[in-house]
């Protein structure tokens, strides 16, 4: 009887030993499993949306007639954002016209002219006429430019009506009805919704495993649907804290070294495949 009970002992003493250095080994190889997931593998918590932005300003002066947009709007292509009070323009435009069509009646009479004293000998006009005749060269550079007047005031008067340069959101509208436009004065942001991408921030002891067209998935925080894409492109460079200069134009080197080093965080650009 004593004799089973040590054999009994004995076998679950091995089966506890057995099982301890089986949940043992696991538990190692899922410890390994998961420190070369954090370490190596290509992930990040770090990366932010981002898009295009297209600031837009009057290309003309002028007091504002109309707004045709509101904040957060979603426009289109080449739909109307404001408008600036034309009729200095059209006026311009109108001015420019006559001058044009002068020039062009008196370049008209000219060339007749000069077309007619060519056929006469030198005996039926003076030589002073010949030259007379010769200056419809110069009215042609007279006409050519008032027709290039013509175009330009043609082209101020459709820059008074600003439209948008690419479908997108509005957003830092900054413009009333009534407001002056100052050539070059940005009042109002589209957010280009065809340009949207990610900006992944990745330790540089994971760059090895990311190439381009590697397909990623990001999960945003507060989105449920995992969104998917490739990478596009990876940044050839970053900012070093010890490359500005002092005021000798000496580098600057940050006397105090850290004993734990953290990898430096490499941007890459990743493609939302639909957004």
């Amino acid at each position: 009887m004593t004799s089973n009970k040590k054999l009994e002992f004995g076998d679950r003493w091995l089966r506890r030993l057995g099982n301890t250095m089986l949940v043992t080994l696991v538990a190692g190889v899922m410890g390994r499993a998961l420190w070369q997931q954090y370490m190596f593998s290509p992930w990040t918590r770090d990366g932010r949306i981002r898009a295009e932005t297209v600031n837009l300003a009057s290309e003309v002066a002028g007091r504002v007639t109309d707004v045709r947009v509101v904040e957060n709007q979603f426009v289109h292509k080449n739909d109307v954002l404001f408008v600036v009070d034309p009729q200095e323009y059209t006026l311009a435009l109108a001015k420019a016209q006559a001058t044009l069509e002068n020039r062009r009646q008196d370049m008209v009479v000219r060339t007749t002219l000069s077309q007619r004293r060519s056929r006469l000998s030198s005996e039926a006009i003076s030589k002073e006429e010949q030259q007379t005749s010769e200056s419809t060269a110069s009215m042609a550079a007279a006409y050519q430019e008032a027709k290039a007047q013509c175009d330009l005031a043609q082209l101020s008067l459709s820059r008074s009506t600003i439209r948008s340069p690419v479908n997108g959101y509005i957003t830092n509208l900054r413009l009333r009805a009534g407001d002056y436009a100052t050539v070059g004065q940005t009042k109002l942001t589209v957010i280009d919704s065809d340009s949207f991408w990610v900006s992944g921030y990745f330790e540089e002891t994971k760059m090895p495993h990311i190439h381009e067209s590697d397909a990623a998935s990001m999960a945003l925080m507060g989105v449920d649907p995992v969104l998917t894409g490739h990478v596009e492109s990876i940044s050839r460079g970053i900012a070093d804290q010890n490359g500005s200069a002092d005021a000798q134009g000496l580098a600057n080197v940050n006397p105090i070294f850290y004993w734990v080093r953290l990898a430096q965080r490499i941007p890459v650009r990743i493609r939302i495949d639909h957004v």
